[in-house]
């Protein structure tokens, strides 16, 4: 399958997505088809002095040096019982590429994300960990939040409000944002940096179908929307409600149309850019990028 036919699912917000379906020991998880590049059979790894406890080492793949990070640490899970059938799965996803050290991998799902519940405080820990859950037949598939786990092991991957510095000195702006991010560990570190760029009016959403419920509601009660909201950012991967539908809903609507939208995603690359432009996004970021979002959000309603 090529990237265009496997990128298909979100071409015009139809709120799917394919899940690789993977294996820790006897839990079963998930990660979007999308951020997955190819699956390997473990290749000798160069161990790096000093590294996090969770980074194994390096590899090399065709000449491209790339890290190895093993997800069963990283969980806080068992060693694979046979690491001689483990398997590695090359990722790319704010603009970087990472090997995850897994168990197996053994198939592929097409879900909506509809169908993808977000997850209760039960997991005995794992909830900070995991985006969303999904109920296959008699077992939980858990989306992993990868990018809680590269914040984890180097946060200087993630958004940080020191990014801002190259700005100067910010003045205080009223306008008012809407954001939809699914990942608690990214909604605070969203709100510290925006606050630190001068926009403290913001209404922070976990999912698309929760914000474009509220939406909804403002119009149904006769409200402005743009007297409501100047803005709205919006993450690709969210539970129930994906960040292209949502948008395809905002600009597929009269009156919510006018609301310029910035998808800020770890799947901001070129080959996926064109999805945004389906859907009818006034922008799109990659993250970590931080400083070109708050530049887009300043051109966008300044």
């Amino acid at each position: 399958m090529n990237d265009q036919e496997r990128g298909i699912l979100l071409e015009s917000g139809t709120n799917e997505l394919e899940v690789v379906e993977f294996g820790i020991g006897k839990n079963r998880f998930g990660i979007n088809v999308i951020k997955v590049k190819e699956i390997l059979t473990p290749l000798p790894i160069t161990q790096i002095p000093h590294s996090h406890p969770s980074v194994e080492g390096i590899i090399d793949i065709r000449g491209e040096v790339v890290p190895v990070v093993d997800v069963a640490h990283a969980l806080g899970l068992p060693a694979s019982e046979n690491p001689d059938h483990d398997k590695f799965i090359l990722a790319e996803f704010n603009k970087t590429r990472i090997v995850f050290h897994v168990h197996e991998v053994t198939q592929i799902h097409r879900i909506s994300w509809e169908n993808i519940h977000k997850p209760e405080k039960m997991y005995q820990g794992l909830e900070t960990q995991v985006t969303g859950v999904i109920q296959m037949n008699e077992e939980m598939l858990l989306l992993l939040d990868f990018e809680k786990m590269m914040a984890d092991i180097n946060p200087e991957s993630s958004v940080h409000k020191d990014q801002l510095k190259v700005l100067g000195t910010r003045e205080r702006s009223m306008k008012k944002v809407l954001v939809a991010e699914d990942s608690a560990l990214l909604r605070a570190l969203l709100e510290e940096t925006l606050h630190e760029a001068g926009y403290t009016n913001l209404q922070l959403f976990e999912d698309g179908k929760a914000a474009i419920e509220h939406l909804e509601q403002l119009k149904n009660d006769g409200k402005q929307i743009d007297e409501e909201y100047q803005l709205v950012i919006t993450d690709i991967e969210m539970p129930r409600m994906d960040g292209h539908h949502l948008t395809k809903r905002i600009k597929d609507d009269e009156q919510l149309s006018k609301l310029p939208v910035i998808i800020f995603s770890s799947l901001i690359t070129e080959d996926l850019r064109h999805k945004g432009e389906m859907v009818g996004a006034d922008a799109q970021v990659s993250k970590p990028e931080i400083v070109e979002l708050v530049q887009l959000i300043d051109s966008k309603i300044l």
